[in-house]
């Protein structure tokens, strides 16, 4: 009883280091969202530096998560995951007292190629660590953490938003905390027993498989390991013992795996949701809120919605599988993306006109609605409020810096008097309360799903001599088209309207659907080992 007791205090301490990495990607992933508010007024960013500063850490994690893959195979799971956590402590030290937007973008740079390490390895190290009764809910628990870390960054930018001045610098500072406990915290764990097979140190895999599987089938489940490593090793002499992406692409199961895996992870980023996590605060401010404290607490809101709705994966996972848990998560999220863009179109039809010109002559003089006015980033709406109406409107040009007022005209004062608002890139509309509902449904359909199950699936569907590789490329192609939604997301707003830019999210969530009703397999219950079986069948039966 008491070996049981300490077997399982061993398993989830296992799995709760591994998961922090979760809680560090999904922390600097969530901080941006209340932080980019006030970093454009501090270092007066247009849209390309704002977007930049938001995806540079997306394109190094892409580069580093490629470098994950061989130093898992190299040193092992646990020094790669110990040499991630450094990297995740410093680059948020440099971000939170970066003096300027360059070296604040090198911050952001050290903290993509931590978290880009991190999100290879530890999803590998749970699924190769843990048993199979417990694989699919303590993978998913990497899930759990990572919208944890959003959720915790959300309500500490909220605590920090009233400090215009540094509320930003904790906000990104605080992200090195999780990443020194996961550094401490995985001196004391044990390497993954597949990666000690494979490094041919036996006795050591048997010694932790006992301690973690409390000398429950040990031998059995070594056997199994062993075999399926012997028979990857002829595949691997049968291809010529070429580079070990050359042999995967070369092999039809591993080929199929990664069409699979790769597949998944590319729809997570096309359907949207980093835009929603990165620009979360800020679509709520496009959508009419006014307050950037306000904005960052319905951005919490979100936040919780993520947070609270991964666990409803977390039950269903292992009852009614992955591919349905993907496909009705899928479906909820097409339809929520359709109806964030109703509600941005009809803030747009019903924009309010501008009534007064002729303050200037230049580019900002030529509009006739707020929507249209506020399209242009050098222009913002100003107009007074009387009893909820919009009267006296006009667009003017913003200043430079901050953009809190305009250059000249009835906004051009420091201190507004109650009823003269200066809107700088939103309208005042009845409808800002579908974009609040559009982004909570968007993150209920998500959460249980087309968030966990792609790492969840890609941890399981390799065979032991790919998998190190095989999640680099998966997790490779995620931060890849990461960096493509995130550096694009407000340029889109600018070119196809913002109704435009969710309707396309919809369409790409849609495509998304079909591959994976069409091509994702069921791996419930089965051995890692077990999982390959599935892709030798024909495309179309593996599922």
């Amino acid at each position: 009883m008491e070996t049981t007791r300490f077997t399982a205090i061993y398993v989830y301490s296992m799995v709760l280091f591994a998961s922090t990495g979760g809680f560090i990607f999904g922390y600097n992933t969530g901080t941006m969202s209340g932080a980019m508010i006030y970093i454009v007024n501090e270092f007066d960013l247009d849209t390309f530096w704002t977007e930049l500063i938001v995806a540079v850490a997306a394109s190094s994690a892409a580069l580093s998560s490629f470098l994950a893959g061989h130093l898992n195979d190299l040193l092992g799971r646990k020094p790669t995951a110990i040499i991630s956590s450094f990297i995740c402590t410093v680059g948020p030290i440099l971000s939170a007292v970066a003096p300027d937007r360059y070296s604040l973008l090198a911050g952001r740079i050290i903290v993509g190629a931590g978290i880009g390490m991190v999100t290879v390895t530890s999803p590998v190290y749970i699924a190769e660590s843990t048993p199979l009764r417990l694989r699919g809910r303590v993978t998913t628990m990497y899930t759990v953490f990572l919208t944890m870390g959003q959720f915790v960054a959300a309500v500490i930018s909220g605590v920090f938003s009233f400090n215009e001045q540094n509320g930003w610098r904790y906000m990104l500072g605080l992200a090195g905390v999780p990443s020194v406990i996961q550094f401490i915290g995985f001196f004391f764990m044990p390497e993954s027993p597949r990666w000690l097979v494979i490094n041919d140190r036996h006795e050591q895999a048997r010694k932790v498989l006992s301690v973690i599987r409390d000398d429950q089938d040990v031998d059995k489940e070594l056997e199994t390991i062993q075999e399926s490593l012997l028979e990857t090793r002829r595949e691997q002499s049968e291809h010529g013992n070429r580079n070990i992406l050359v042999a995967m692409f070369k092999d039809p199961v591993v080929r199929k795996a990664l069409v699979v895996g790769c597949g998944l992870q590319m729809f997570q980023q096309i359907s949207g949701i980093n835009t929603v996590m990165y620009y979360s605060a800020t679509i709520i401010k496009m959508s009419g809120v006014r307050s950037d404290s306000s904005a960052v607490w319905l951005a919490a809101l979100t936040a919780a919605t993520n947070f609270l709705f991964t666990f409803v994966g977390l039950y269903l996972v292992e009852k009614i599988g992955r591919r349905s848990l993907i496909i009705s998560s899928q479906a909820g999220v097409v339809f929520s993306l359709i109806a964030l863009g109703i509600g941005f179109n009809l803030a747009s039809v019903y924009s309010p006109d501008i009534t007064q010109h002729g303050f200037s002559v230049d580019q900002c003089n030529k509009y006739q609605s707020c929507d249209a006015c506020i399209s242009n980033p050098y222009c913002g709406f100003c107009y007074t409020s009387d009893q909820g109406s919009v009267t006296n409107s006009s667009c003017l040009a913003a200043t430079n810096i901050s953009h809190e007022r305009s250059q000249y005209g009835p906004c051009n004062r420091t201190n507004l008097d109650a009823s003269q608002i200066w809107a700088y890139s939103y309208c005042p509309t009845p409808y800002s309360w579908m974009a609040v509902a559009g982004l909570v449904i968007y993150l209920a359909f998500f959460a249980p799903g087309m968030g966990p199950m792609p790492w969840t699936i890609n941890s399981e569907i390799y065979p032991l001599w790919a998998r190190s590789a095989g999640a680099a490329v998966a997790t490779s192609t995620n931060w890849i088209f990461n960096l493509i939604i995130s550096m694009t997301f407000l340029s889109l707003t600018l070119s196809i309207t913002k109704y435009g830019a969710f309707y396309l999210y919809g369409c790409l969530a849609f495509l998304g659907l079909l591959f994976s009703i069409w091509l994702v397999p069921e791996t419930k219950g089965k051995q890692l080992e077990e999982v390959q079986e599935l892709f030798k069948k024909p495309w179309l039966k593996c599922c």
